[in-house]
């Protein structure tokens, strides 16, 4: 399956290039670090709370486990629950399969709108487009996304799409693009939070007062009930996932948990690792259906999308017990600098650069895995203990693997590797290597540094001072030192070194 058949949202440059531009936008960087800073101080507070919660991540890290191990056991035993209580299962095995599916469910009703609650598996199949090329408006409801359906603009972290915007421009898109909706914000509409959610509230009520058809996503589902269950943080989710005739949730294969007793530990987890509160202010559960209450036509589609071929790789698995929390985004160094869209891809943050690569082929991007610097804080963060800088290793050595297969030449990187082997490999070698480099920086050096180095090594020069190195290294001045304290210790006792 190609990365295009994913779909997954691939269309900026290579992480290089776009977080060097994300770098030089300073309101973005003040954006993000105002916003990741609370929410990491916040789900600290939180955790500290609990003297179990070390406990509470080893029990769902073990439960994640566990269901990914016997993923097609869980899966055909919650298509068995759901159409036991009146739901329809669908098995969809990538994008485009999932998206006939949804728009032909949609059709069915005679409908062309939907309302949807936020679901980053129909972002990931780029369902909205695929429906506007139906003749179906498909109107965000979450209020980061309607921000970001309504800026013309892509979602930029897991949890809060629209992280990377103030409220000055928030109150700027609402004013200009509003109208062309629906219902227009008010003309003298501020910047205040209060004032913006009253106005995104007033634009989305008639929408939710007409909606026959909803679209959802799914945080877990029960295998053993056929529970499914959406947690969120404003209340217009429960609006979508009540009020619609007809509801159709999009969930990756990998939401499945065992049983509904197991709730118990994410509904825990989640919220103090996602938005640092003790418990979610909505938590919407359904199962099939009920006569009189809620939709009366519910559709479960299974999401496969790659995510069998990550199954099948020992290392890369860990990545499919992700929650969705964004935990190590708000924790990561790169991502509080360049900010999700240079990721290129729905799922950004660290999480996205060991998801994305497998969901759509290490050859596609092949620049993420090396978007980290490995300091580990993502994996103390992530409440179902993903060890994100193992997996990062691990698609490096993939990447670099498919691009040796791919040459007919070595590349001037292992060319390189070569050299450093075999002088690394040399103990006489180093000494001289090391000797040399000491003394042609010597030459070069200016108030103690080293300015622009040539080739391949500008890169590095261009953005850091490079410090002369010593006129001794270490293994000369261990040799020096131990033969000096060897020679006064034999004087001592009285023994001749030879």
């Amino acid at each position: 399956m190609s990365g295009a058949d994913n779909v997954i949202w691939l269309g900026t440059p290579a992480f290089p290039d776009a977080a060097r531009a994300a770098l030089a936008d300073t309101q973005l960087r003040t954006n993000l670090r105002r916003a990741t800073g609370t929410i990491r101080d916040k789900r600290l507070a939180m955790a500290a709370e609990l003297d179990d919660w070390e406990d509470l991540r080893e029990t769902a890290a073990a439960v994640k486990r566990r269901t990914l191990r016997h993923l097609d056991h869980y899966l055909l035993q919650l298509e068995e629950a759901v159409a036991a209580a009146g739901g329809t299962v669908h098995w969809a095995t990538d994008a485009a399969e999932a998206n006939r599916i949804v728009t032909h469910l949609v059709k069915a009703t005679g409908e062309s709108e939907v309302v949807k609650v936020k679901s980053m598996a129909t972002q990931e199949i780029g369902l909205n487009e695929a429906l506007a090329e139906a003749g179906i408006h498909a109107y965000e409801t979450d209020l980061a996304e309607l921000i970001v359906q309504l800026g013309e603009d892509r979602p930029s972290h897991i949890l809060v799409p629209a992280i990377h915007r103030n409220r000055a421009e928030i109150r700027d898109i609402f004013r200009r693009e509003m109208g062309r909706w629906g219902k227009p914000a008010p003309e003298n509409l501020g910047d205040d939070p209060r004032e913006l959610a009253e106005a995104a509230r007033l634009h989305l009520r008639e929408k939710f007062l007409r909606a026959k058809v909803a679209v959802s996503g799914a945080n877990f589902a029960a295998a053993d009930t056929g529970t499914v269950v959406v947690v969120e943080s404003e209340g217009n989710g429960r609006m979508c996932l009540t009020l619609p005739e007809t509801l159709i949730t999009v969930m990756g294969i990998e939401k499945v948990l065992p049983s509904f007793t197991d709730l118990d530990v994410f509904l825990q987890v989640l919220p103090r690792s996602s938005t640092g509160e003790r418990m979610n202010p909505y938590t919407s559960m359904w199962t099939g259906v009920t006569e009189g209450d809620g939709p009366q036509d519910f559709h479960l589609v299974l999401l496969d999308n790659g995510r069998t071929a990550t199954l099948a790789d020992d290392v890369g698995r860990q990545a499919l017990s992700c929650i969705r929390c964004s935990a190590c985004l708000n924790v990561c160094p790169v991502y509080e600098r360049t900010g999700g869209h240079a990721y290129g891809s729905v799922y950004p943050g660290p999480i996205g650069a060991v998801l994305t690569p497998q969901l759509v082929g290490i050859e596609n991007a092949a620049s993420l895995p090396f978007a980290s610097t490995l300091c580990g804080a993502c994996y103390d963060a992530c409440p179902v203990k993903i060890n994100i800088p193992e997996v990062l290793v691990h698609l490096r050595a993939e990447a670099v693997e498919a691009k040796r297969r791919d040459r007919l030449l070595p590349s001037l990187e292992a060319v390189v590797m070569k050299a450093a082997a075999a002088v690394l490999s040399s103990p006489r070698r180093l000494a001289t290597v090391q000797r040399l480099t000491a003394l042609g920086a010597r030459v070069v050096a200016r108030n103690g540094l080293i300015g622009s180095l040539p080739g391949p090594f500008a890169r590095w020069s261009a953005t850091r001072d490079t410090p002369v190195p010593p006129r001794e290294s270490m293994r000369a001045w261990w040799r020096r030192t131990r033969d000096s304290r060897t020679s006064e210790n034999a004087a001592s006792e009285g023994k001749v070194v030879r």
